[in-house]
Formats: structure tokens, C-alpha cells, sequence
């Protein structure tokens, strides 16, 4: 059960015109926060993001299932009132045992960054520009001048290394 703050965050990210994986980004923060809390692990980074995902999906937050992902569906159903939803204990239960015994580290910031550099290096070429045009439109032209800079620092300083 995602808390209410994290519910309300959501809802002012929605009212404020923020895209779905903004809102979703909410309960995936709390749920890193939770695993690093010891309340529960998980086995990999991907996990806690999808658990975030789940709920948030759950929640009423409309970021659609991917074609092939049958769980994903399923979360999404009540979130949008297609589907009530049955308390199963037996099945909670079991689940968070099993999440018990999985490691904190998985939502440690490192391995977090690990995940996203990970992912970005998987972006198609045809996806990079789009995202350099949205930074473009987003920054104005002293942010751009700025993170131009950035970026040369940043190629300077590996290949130093």
C-alpha cells in the first residue's frame, strides 16, 4: 500500500501536467526508500522499479502496460476501474516473505546509477535526438551553454582516464 503522500504527490504531479512516468516516479522513489529502510529487498534494481510501477498502476496512474507483460495488465485494471480489486492474504503474505529475504543493496544509489547508465546506453540513436530536442526546448540558451559545458568536461575528464 503506497503511502499518502506519495498518492498526493502524484495527484499535484497530474494536476500540474506532468507526463505518467513522472507521476509513476513517485512510487518508485518510495519504494527505493522502503528497500533501503530494510522494509523489504529486492532482487535487482529492475525489480524495485517494477514494484514502484505496479502500484502506481494500481493507484490510478494512467502509464499503460507494455504489450507483453501480463502483471503489468493486471495492475492496471483496477487503477483505471475495470476490475475490483479481493483482499488474499495468503498470497500478501507470501509475497512479502519472499521480499524479505532478498538484498537492501539492489536500491542502493550505486546500483540505481548502474541501472541508468545501463538503460541509456540501450536508447536507440533514433530516441537520443528527440531527447536532445526536448532538453533543447526545455534549458533556453544559457542552461544549453551550460550543460554543452558540462559534457565537454565530462569527455575530457574520461578520457583522461
Amino acid at each position: 500500500m503506497p503511502d499518502k503522500r506519495t498518492i498526493e504527490k502524484a495527484q499535484e504531479d497530474k494536476r500540474a501536467g506532468k507526463a505518467p512516468a513522472t507521476q509513476a516516479g513517485e512510487f518508485v522513489r518510495e519504494e527505493n526508500h522502503k528497500i533501503r529502510e530494510g522494509e523489504h529487498g529486492a532482487r535487482s534494481p529492475e525489480q524495485a522499479i517494477a514494484i514502484g510501477l505496479s502500484k502506481a498502476r494500481r493507484a490510478g496512474v494512467d502509464l499503460p502496460p507494455p504489450r507483453t507483460r501480463k502483471s503489468a495488465e493486471y495492475a492496471y485494471e483496477p487503477g483505471q476501474h475495470r476490475r475490483k480489486t479481493r483482499r488474499r492474504p495468503r498470497v500478501a503474505r507470501a509475497v512479502s516473505r519472499a521480499l524479505k529475504r532478498e538484498p537492501q543493496k539492489t536500491a542502493s544509489p550505486e546500483a540505481l546509477s548502474r541501472h541508468a547508465k545501463r538503460a541509456a546506453s540501450h536508447r536507440s540513436a533514433a530516441e537520443r535526438p528527440r531527447a536532445a530536442g526536448k532538453a533543447a526546448q526545455t534549458k533556453g540558451r544559457r542552461g544549453r551553454s551550460a550543460a554543452a559545458r558540462k559534457a565537454a568536461r565530462t569527455r575530457k575528464y574520461y578520457q583522461a582516464a
